[in-house]
């Protein structure tokens, strides 16, 4: 079975970034045909995540979650953004995460703000983090403005419907993390085993 998890990081309760999350969690599964999905609310976590950045210990709960995203065929993030960028406490749990555990993980980015200006808050601020992590970032993100909720005419349903289908495609290819994990290849892998420059040249001619 597919394992999906949806990291939250809305403060509010109820929350846009909740919700944005909870109808790409929904439109995936619908996607998918066998998935389990968890919730990841970094709100809860909020304590145990300074705490961990302060003593180098997760809490049970933050062990949990940081676990599950280990172990996921595929992440579906969303944040709220702060300052034309993610916010505090988003940044925080990804930065808590082991190295290398979101190597080849399929992600989906998503962000929530006040008005549609900070929709370019998914390419210079998500995009690069998840590089970073060396995840495999879908090519549809997910920006919603307040204005998109509820509100007749908006292409918010078509984008979340492309972005869960493209996560879909990408994690629903095994039904286990562990088989995942075996075909990714790392920059280790890379190193031991490099492409011998005659292949380079020969794909190079060819294109």
């Amino acid at each position: 079975m597919t394992s999906i998890v949806v990291v939250s990081a809305g403060l509010s309760n109820p929350s846009s970034t909740r919700l944005l999350a909870d109808r790409l969690a929904a439109a995936t599964v619908e996607a998918l045909e066998e998935v389990d999905v968890h919730t990841v609310e970094l709100r809860e976590l909020a304590h145990d995540l300074t705490d961990h950045l302060l003593t180098g210990f997760p809490s049970a709960a933050l062990d949990r979650a940081i676990e599950q995203v280990r172990e996921a065929d595929g992440v579906i993030a969303v944040t709220p953004v702060f300052s034309a960028s993610y916010s505090g406490l988003f940044k925080t749990f990804f930065d808590v995460l082991p190295a290398g555990a979101l190597d080849g993980t399929p992600v989906l980015a998503a962000a929530t703000a006040g008005t549609a200006r900070h929709s370019l808050v998914l390419d210079h601020a998500l995009r690069p983090l998840f590089a970073y992590l060396r995840a495999v970032v879908v090519p549809t993100g997910v920006f919603a403005a307040t204005d998109d909720f509820g509100t007749a005419g908006t292409d918010l349903d078509d984008r979340i419907t492309r972005a869960a289908g493209e996560l879909a495609t990408l994690a629903g290819k095994t039904t286990s993390a562990d088989a995942v994990r075996s075909r990714r290849r790392t920059v280790e892998d890379e190193l031991a085993e490099p492409t011998p420059f005659e292949e380079l040249l020969a794909r190079a001619s060819r294109g």
